[in-house]
């Protein structure tokens, strides 16, 4: 059997020493600044909420495939990915097992039930977390940084607080928050999304080892900041522009959710097309939906819409158009 791997693209195919187990390791590596900073701002709960959610997710893979006695998995560190990505979703107060029910839900039905990795149509770390929102006192608690939450029983403890975001979604600029702060991660929310600058320094190591392309979010970042530009809440549109890009998961979610290779479209018009419909569905969930942020549910509709960017985007084949036109010149 042939085993070379080859990059994912379009064709013609390049081969290339590439696996999905160095990929993954690679976007990793671009999480481990965002781990640091979330320990940093939020405590070593961070950390351990983020190894439980990674554990949790292998064993529920592993479990699985050796249930229906296929050949492990767990080697690829896809598995390990997706349980960051939920942790990373999820406030610093959320209670552990809530973790493992959403790793399950993500695993096992939403990836291996559909045959595992390069099957799922939908990314499974959003679905995880659209599932713990069944919780929503508790996946919605937030708590102000430099505050950390005991790593046991320290939930209770904690003091509840409202994100920037959610000022937003009442038509109201974020004045407790300067912009800088927000660029660096001086606010609350999800542990693995408050710094932008972490996140960026991470997309810039999956760029340069061309792990993922700007086209996704830049057309996903771009199309909310001339949206929230052009139709500002309040008479300030740069900084609420600003405010809308530097919260919430629009920078996670653009940088390392957007780009999963297995739920985005592979040509490059509908990575483009992808990247605007994420965009326009975040702003408009944001400015008309009951849930302050957007990104989640933009990004999971339009995983549902990949195959047919994909038909939309598809080149034309070489020698098409010059037979086409033979064709009709004979009838």
């Amino acid at each position: 059997m042939n085993t070379e791997a080859y990059s994912v693209s379009v064709s013609p195919h390049i081969r290339t020493s590439e696996d999905t187990r160095s990929i993954m390791l690679d976007v990793i590596i671009a999480l481990i600044p965002a781990i640091v900073g979330s320990v940093y701002f939020f405590g070593w709960r961070a950390l351990v909420m983020t190894a439980v959610s990674a554990a949790s997710a292998v064993f529920f893979e592993w479990l699985y495939r050796k249930l229906m006695k296929k050949p492990s998995s767990i080697g690829d560190l896809s598995a390990v990915v997706t349980g960051i990505l939920l942790a990373f979703c999820c406030p610093v107060t959320m209670p552990y097992w809530m973790l493992i029910a959403g790793n399950a839900v993500a695993i096992i039905i939403v990836k291996q039930l559909y045959g595992g990795i390069g099957k799922n149509f939908m990314n499974p770390a959003l679905i995880g977390r659209a599932f713990m929102l069944s919780w929503p006192a508790a996946i919605t608690r937030w708590t102000a940084v430099f505050e950390p939450v005991k790593v046991i029983g320290g939930n209770a403890d904690a003091v509840s607080t409202a994100t920037p975001l959610a000022e937003l979604s009442l038509s109201a600029l974020p004045e407790n928050y300067d912009l800088l702060g927000m660029f660096l991660g001086k606010m609350p929310g999800c542990i693995g999304e408050v710094s932008t600058a972490l996140l960026i320094l991470g997309a810039l190591y999956l760029l340069v080892r061309k792990i993922i392309s700007l086209r996704i979010p830049l057309a996903f970042i771009a199309t909310v900041a001339i949206l929230t530009y052009i139709f500002p809440r309040g008479n300030d549109a740069l900084r609420w522009m600003a405010c809308n890009l530097l919260s919430g998961g629009l920078v996670l979610g653009a940088f390392y959710m957007a780009t999963d290779y297995v739920t985005s479209p592979c040509t490059k018009t509908g990575q483009l097309i992808y990247g605007v419909g994420c965009g326009l569905l975040t702003v408009f969930i944001r400015y008309f939906g009951a849930s302050p942020e957007g990104v989640s549910y933009a990004i999971l509709i339009m995983n549902a819409c990949s195959w047919l960017l994909d038909k939309i985007g598809r080149p034309t084949r070489f020698g098409a158009k010059t037979l086409k036109a033979k064709e009709g010149s004979l009838k």
